[in-house]
């Protein structure tokens, strides 16, 4: 049997996908007793002890304020990328289906859309604040800025790329531009968009979290630059393993979405 044709399923398919995550976490365990053993007040390696006891502590409502500083920062994170991915999926949507049905439109915009794509978002960050002052704004904008343009730019080569076959079919039937964009273009892009939003979370949660460093007096991003001041790794880590799981379960959560409304783009050799 060729390793290629070697497809895990089930079980084991779950199995050799948490063996390095076993081993990264068992790595950081030996690695973090090591240091302890030199050092019991070591805070680079925090013991998973001291982080369950600093997440419970950020988990509880801090009689001053009323809140628990891990929920709120969790809802203001979620809401800024939230909304942010909303508008970038939009208008990705509409702008990529335009460019890659209507060259009239791809001559006139695609050069701009493909110069701003290479713009280091972070780079305009500045900007994003001046205009828009420090408030959600700047924040929610630099995340579309930044996802958009990519997520455009892949859609409408998929779009373009559609057979050149299935659009003359659809004229000689008579179909009318906004018919053509709606029955053929449509349903074959929305997989692809919903992927090309998977790929685009990594860089959504890199944005948001950069933006909260700056300004912000809420969120996960913001939490984590306030206590990096006094080195509580323990607090930390488990706040960049809370980011790693939203962002898994959003990741997740799309691909379902994806393979149960679109089940024929995806192959069974792809799923």
């Amino acid at each position: 049997m060729r390793l290629l044709n070697v497809r895990p399923r089930g079980g084991l398919a779950v199995l050799l996908g948490a063996l390095p995550l076993l081993a990264a976490a068992l790595l950081y365990l030996m690695a973090s007793q090591a240091r302890h053993a030199d050092n019991p007040r070591d805070k680079l390696l925090p013991t998973p002890t001291a982080m369950v006891e600093a997440v419970q502590l950020m988990a509880r409502v801090d009689p001053l304020t009323g809140h628990a500083p891990l929920v709120v920062d969790t809802l203001a994170s979620l809401e800024r990328i939230g909304l942010a991915l909303l508008i970038a999926t939009a208008l990705s949507l509409i702008l990529g289906l335009g460019l890659g049905l209507l060259p009239l439109l791809r001559a006139k915009f695609g050069p701009l859309v493909a110069a701003i794509a290479v713009i280091p978002p972070i780079a305009v960050l500045p900007v994003l604040f001046i205009v828009f002052g420090l408030g959600e704004t700047a924040k929610i904008a630099l995340i579309v800025i930044g996802v958009t343009p990519v997520m455009v730019r892949d859609l409408a080569a998929h779009v373009g790329s559609i057979p050149e076959e299935q659009l003359v079919k659809a004229q000689t039937l008579g179909s009318s531009t906004w018919q053509l964009t709606l029955r053929v273009a449509l349903p074959q892009a929305m997989p692809r968009l919903i992927d090309s939003l998977r790929l685009s979370l990594c860089p959504a949660w890199v944005y948001l979290i950069s933006a909260e460093a700056i300004a912000a007096d809420v969120g996960l991003g913001y939490r984590i630059f306030l206590v990096r001041r006094y080195l509580s790794m323990d607090i930390i880590l488990p706040y960049v393993v809370w980011i790693s799981i939203l962002a898994v379960a959003m990741d997740v959560t799309l691909r379902l979405i994806a393979r149960r409304a679109y089940p024929w783009a995806y192959p069974e050799r792809a799923r």
